[in-house]
């Protein structure tokens, strides 16, 4: 056979097993090929660049809806690694192609720029053996520096897909921003072309294939506000807020579905000595299902309503409080069965490696795929987190290594099927 027509039974071969996934020993076959054996085994030899690279990158500052800079970094990096079309779009993704023998599947591989800590926090790196401390070191500069080994490694090694791969740093994925780097993604700059998604994100061997859904209010109460001796008696935002605050405390959520809630952050008034004109709290709603977040919506919305009702109520004056509700965040759910091919593939790739793959549920870029039905997974990057969201975050690098292979040899054989 001509090489074409090699390339071409191997696709048609690959898209006929699309059904039922990835298979251990099609997949050990893959793994022992000798450009993707040459990668894998660099993934090893190599973790030392990728351990600088996760350093680096995460001493460039990202705080929510500040990324630009560290943006600037990865899109250079996809320069130089020789990714074509390297581009930057609306919201200010990073994006490179590596073009396979065709061009579907298309494969997207992503992990995200920003970081929940804001503008100012210092991002020094401190190391300590195996250990790497640092604001964001796991979460997720650790998937960045995995995104970009995979790249190096299967260019260096040149590893041929039947599939194209693009590679996505990506904005938006912490807090209020609210997946917004996704939803531009999947709904402008590659509404279509994708058919199925990675993220790289998280600890470990974990694969997220329970997208956790998530309702996020900002709600502002106000009132007349006036002196807290002179005015007393006036209906007081505080006390509304209280009020409401109290009444979510008391909810009885399901455990299975698992459902929660949060009042994160609080703020308002002006001095001690003055009734508040108004307050605001932040409120984070959360289930993996999408019946059980909208009913803890509507007894969210209630309480809020029943609190301002009781404070007007308790003070009978004129002028009265009010809330205005405003949702700041709407993550959709979303689930993938354990038959799934694109688990079924991870599975296999794990035990192609010799990991222990574990399914898990989670809140990550995933979720925007999993809402529209295209086949999307989050994955772990090896080696262990701590103190993820904090200042003293912390990340062990032993035998991370083997996060770098698991993503290579996933990349690979999403894009042969």
């Amino acid at each position: 056979m001509t090489r074409t027509l090699l390339l071409a039974s191997a696709l048609v071969g690959g898209l006929a097993a699309l059904a039922a996934g990835q298979s251990p020993e099609r997949t050990r076959v893959l793994a022992e090929s000798p450009s993707i054996a040459a990668a894998l085994t660099a993934a090893r030899t190599t973790e030392a660049q990728t351990i600088e690279d996760q350093v680096r990158f995460c001493e460039v500052p990202a705080p929510p809806f500040l990324e630009a800079a560290r943006a600037e970094v990865l899109r250079q990096k996809f320069v130089e690694l020789g990714l074509e079309r390297v581009r930057v779009d609306r919201v200010g993704n990073v994006l490179g192609d590596r073009p396979g023998a065709a061009a579907r599947p298309r494969v997207v591989i992503a992990a995200h720029l920003d970081t929940v800590f804001p503008e100012g926090t210092d991002v020094k790196v401190h190391r300590a053996g195996s250990i790497l401390r640092g604001p964001g070191i796991g979460d997720d500069c650790r998937g960045l520096a995995e995104l970009v080994a995979v790249i190096r490694l299967m260019r260096d090694a040149h590893v041929q897909t039947a599939g194209s791969v693009t590679f996505v740093a990506d904005v938006g994925e912490e807090g209020l921003g609210d997946l917004r780097g996704m939803k531009a993604l999947f709904g402008e700059t590659m509404k279509g072309e994708i058919d199925r998604f990675v993220s790289i994100d998280g600890d470990q061997f974990s694969v997220t294939t329970q997208a956790v859904g998530s309702h996020r209010y900002r709600v502002t109460f106000d009132g007349p506000g006036g002196h807290s001796f002179a005015s007393f008696g006036l209906a007081n935002p505080a006390n509304a807020m209280g009020r409401a605050i109290a009444k979510l405390a008391e909810f009885q959520v399901p455990s299975s579905p698992r459902t929660t809630f949060n009042v994160g952050r609080v703020g308002g008034g002006t001095s001690v000595n003055a009734i508040p004109s108004q307050v605001w709290m932040e409120v984070d709603l959360r289930s993996s299902d999408t019946a059980a977040l909208a009913a803890l919506d509507q007894k969210f919305q209630a309480a809020v309503d029943a609190a301002v009702v009781e404070e007007n109520e308790r003070w009978r004056t004129p002028r009265m409080v009010s809330a205005t509700k405003t949702l700041v965040g709407n993550r959709p759910a979303g689930f993938l069965p354990d038959t799934a091919p694109i688990v079924q593939t991870a599975r296999a790739v794990g035990q192609a490696l010799g990991l222990r793959i574990l399914t898990g549920e989670g809140s990550t870029d995933a979720n925007v795929p999993l809402s529209l039905n295209i086949p999307a997974i989050a994955i772990g990057t090896g080696g262990r987190g701590t103190d993820v969201h904090a200042t003293t975050e912390a990340f062990d690098t032993t035998d991370a290594w083997r996060g770098t292979a698991n993503a290579l040899l996933l990349t690979v054989a999403l894009a042969e099927r």
